[in-house]
């Protein structure tokens, strides 16, 4: 039978991921089909609505991966992954 966590280790927050590589969203080509948006293991992904199109906006984004799942789903190829800034 494993100990209980403490108070503290439960309370920590989760360790942040410093991506060297992040998605930049080209909202004039994504049509808000949502495959990106489900191919994002963490759920940073979501859809922002201006003037009635939807597109996929990154938020968080100092908890992304890089992983590059959203660019290489996009049909439209509207992600690509740009150097993240230090």
């Amino acid at each position: 039978m494993a100990p209980p966590e403490s108070d503290d280790e439960a309370a920590a927050p989760a360790p942040r991921r410093t991506a060297r590589w992040l998605p930049q969203i080209d909202a004039a080509r994504c049509t808000g089909c949502g495959r990106c948006v489900g191919a994002c293991e963490p759920h940073l992904l979501s859809f922002e609505v201006v003037r009635w199109k939807k597109f996929a906006v990154l938020h968080e984004p100092d908890r992304c991966t890089g992983c590059s799942l959203c660019a290489v789903t996009c049909p439209f190829h509207a992600i690509g992954m740009r150097r993240a800034p230090r």
